[in-house]
């Protein structure tokens, strides 16, 4: 089997599974407890931490544990939403933003609050003047991801984030799921970024399990109430097993990529070069500020689903656009935002890559996609 859905979900790394289940063996303990399993408990979760801190140059202060990107995107923004709703209610959402982010945005659109969408061009990059122009008085928030989840764009974060310079009371948001360990640090993760999301399992750690970053001085209302955990932030017992082998699973990820830093570029750029020889391809995916990983693609007249099913037979596994919306058999919102036809939009596939790939996966792909253009060439 060839598989090429990574951006929806990795294999979680032998070693990381292998932590998560002695961890859950040999710690009992609940690190809220004052006995020494308790303890011993606290000191793990502690030292993933500081793991993670480390790993992405920060303070332990500033790593908060939740359990993925969707409820570190509920969190930050409903968080800054009640937080400082007496200072403002109007935040600011890209126009390509994952689900997480904008069915948040729409909820507390319902409780009152004003949002607007910054809108992109045709390779979905944010129109970093257009955005500037939706600034007002009672801003509050702003949130931008780092990659595209559909179509792979990487969104110009630092120019983002010197335009805030300007606006230090509103807070600056970056969805980073799709970003670490895929393009460099510096990239998404700028001294004016106040908060970041990332979820474990898109770096080969377990499901159900990730982390923010909040900026130091910053502050978020709690979206989990009760024992208090996380420093009063986030209640609920911590994952001890899994955010030890998510910590692992960040720090293996960032060593595959510092080994072969172009491997994903190389793959991505054979498939580029092999597809465009077909007249009824349209590549979706940007040309420059792109990530490595991702290539967003329609073959014309043929079904996004139709398409990964007939992958799918021949042992090939990729996805329509976004993995939150590809049994909803609806068309990329992404491809939407970037004014591509809507029926062509249909037709889109994604092919997301990793460092587990290889050269020969991409070979054996183009052998059975061109059984298929063929296939496909005959019945329309």
């Amino acid at each position: 089997m060839i598989y090429f859905d990574n951006s929806a979900t990795t294999a979680i790394f032998p070693e990381s599974l292998d932590t998560y289940v002695k961890t859950s063996q040999r710690v009992t303990g609940n690190p809220s407890s004052l006995h020494f399993l308790g303890v011993q408990a606290t000191r793990l979760l502690e030292q993933a931490r500081k793991q993670i801190a480390d790993t992405l140059q920060v303070t332990t202060e500033e790593v908060a544990f939740t359990s993925g990107g969707t409820e570190g995107d509920n969190w930050v923004l409903k968080g800054t939403a009640f937080e400082k709703q007496a200072y403002g209610k109007h935040l600011i959402i890209s126009s390509v933003e994952h689900p997480a982010v904008k069915k948040t945005a729409e909820q507390l659109a319902h409780l009152g609050f004003d949002v607007d969408e910054a809108p992109v061009d045709k390779d979905g990059i944010v129109d970093v003047e257009q955005l500037a122009g939706l600034i007002r008085e009672d801003t509050i928030l702003v949130s931008v991801m780092a990659v595209n989840n559909e179509v792979g764009t990487v969104q110009p974060i630092q120019k983002i984030s010197s335009l805030l310079e300007k606006y230090p009371k509103i807070h600056f948001h970056v969805d980073a799921v799709q970003a670490i360990t895929k393009i460099a640090n510096q990239n998404w993760l700028t001294d004016r970024v106040d908060f970041a999301t990332f979820s474990a399992h898109k770096f080969h750690g377990p499901r159900g399990v990730g982390f923010i970053y909040w900026k130091s001085g910053r502050r978020l209302q709690p979206l989990m109430a009760g024992g208090g955990q996380e420093r009063e932030q986030r209640s609920g017992t911590e994952n001890v097993p899994a955010i030890v082998a998510m910590a692992k699973s960040l720090r293996i990820s960032f060593e595959k990529v510092t080994q072969r830093p172009e491997h994903l570029a190389d793959l991505k750029k054979a498939l580029i070069n092999e597809l465009s020889t077909y007249d009824k391809v349209t590549i979706f995916s940007p040309k420059e500020n792109c990530a490595p990983h991702i290539l967003c693609m329609a073959l014309k007249g043929i079904r996004g689903e139709v398409l990964v099913h007939a992958l799918e037979e021949k042992e090939i596994i990729v996805s329509t656009t976004s993995a939150c919306s590809s049994k909803k058999n609806t068309a990329s919102s992404t491809l939407a935002a970037m004014n591509v036809d809507s029926a062509l939009a249909t037709c889109a596939i994604r092919i997301s890559l990793d460092e587990s790939n290889t050269i020969a996966e991409i070979e054996q792909f183009m052998i059975v996609f061109n059984q298929l253009y063929q296939q496909f060439a005959k019945i329309n």
